[in-house]
């Protein structure tokens, strides 16, 4: 069925949220209690919208067991990578398609930019460097919630990671176990104000991630570049253009001014032919579409619940790098819980 999905029940443990979203979905009834809300109405689509992940795991697991065909949920995943392994398996167990709500991965102008890296438009690719917000956040916390958009998106270009080294500072020093704290958003325990990770990758293409508290512009740094032998190509995170291109070796002076030229689905410089991308992207539609049409045609979505563990090796590689005084360490890890939890 490719009609519109019809919101059947609301649930939010605080009344008066609550009763401030019945009226505008068109709701006469929501549940305090998710639980209830599953049992009875029985939704098809189930949407986890906390932004802080305490209870992450738990919702998804009940949505998983429910009897529901999908899931789209708000990032970061979970707060381990034990809870995401116990997540994909139930999903796996009751063939329930769950999608990220990582919505720049869901552009359309994604796969216009990976046909140009496959067609060697800025030569070989040679690295990737990407930067969180650097606002207040900036550090661990700037890692997993925005860091997360970034990585996820990195992937795309170099397969995924099996390696990583890092350094957490607290100030001009590297954190101690005396810097643990715990994180916002419910993402746990987070040191530091400053992080500078390396991700090896399947493809041999190195993935850089820098974040520094109060670093700068946050609506500058919020992205990621691509870095090739005879070009660039910078991509910004929920910014109406997404993607843009830069012709030239970046590391070779040059006289003249190299313009920065916008890619569209068309191509370099061509106007957006599809209408309202900007729009039906920060609105979630195209991911929720993809994940409607992943469960027609039983595929994956474009960022599964996979791709959310794969971010959250990165994440929890950066801790137990530095926990290790920023030891290389592989990936995916052996131990599956937060490594700062237990560094002393």
């Amino acid at each position: 069925d490719e009609s519109e999905p019809e919101i059947v029940g609301v649930s939010n443990p605080h009344a008066g949220a609550l009763a401030a979203r019945l009226k505008p979905l068109g709701i006469d009834k929501g549940f305090a209690d998710y639980r209830e809300m599953l049992e009875k109405t029985r939704p098809d689509i189930v949407s986890i919208g906390p932004r802080t992940i305490t209870h992450h795991h738990e919702m998804a697991m009940a949505a998983a067991t429910s009897g529901a065909k999908g899931i789209y949920m708000e990032k970061p995943f979970c707060r381990t990578l034990a809870e995401a392994d116990d997540i994909i398996s139930a999903c796996e167990k009751h063939n329930v398609r769950l999608a990220l709500a990582h919505r720049n991965r869901y552009h359309p102008v994604l796969p216009t930019v990976a046909e140009l890296v496959k067609a060697g438009r800025i030569g070989r690719l040679l690295e990737i460097r990407g930067r969180g917000k650097e606002d207040g956040r900036g550090g661990g916390l700037d890692l997993w919630v925005l860091g997360s958009h970034v990585l996820n998106t990195a992937l795309i270009f170099t397969g995924p990671p099996v390696a990583c080294s890092a350094t957490l500072f607290q100030g001009k020093q590297p954190a101690t176990p005396a810097d643990v704290r715990e994180g916002g958003e419910g993402v746990g325990p987070i040191a530091g104000d400053a992080l500078h990770a390396r991700f090896e990758t399947e493809s041999g293409v190195p993935i850089f991630f820098e974040s520094v508290k109060q670093g700068g512009n946050a609506e500058v740094g919020f992205g990621l570049q691509l870095i090739g032998t005879k070009g660039t190509i910078n991509l910004r995170m929920d910014q109406g253009v997404m993607a843009y291109f830069q012709e030239g070796n970046p590391f070779q002076p040059h006289p003249d001014p190299r313009a920065w030229q916008p890619i569209s689905t068309g191509g370099i410089g061509v106007a957006e032919p599809l209408p309202d991308v900007p729009r039906q992207v920060t609105s979630h539609q195209l991911s929720v579409r993809d994940l409607l049409a992943a469960i027609r045609e039983n595929r994956a979505p474009l960022c599964s619940a996979a791709d959310g563990r794969l971010v959250l090796e990165m994440t929890m590689g950066v801790f137990a790098s530095h926990v290790k005084g920023g030891a290389r360490v592989a990936l995916p890890l052996q131990e599956r819980g937060q490594p700062l939890a237990t560094w002393k």
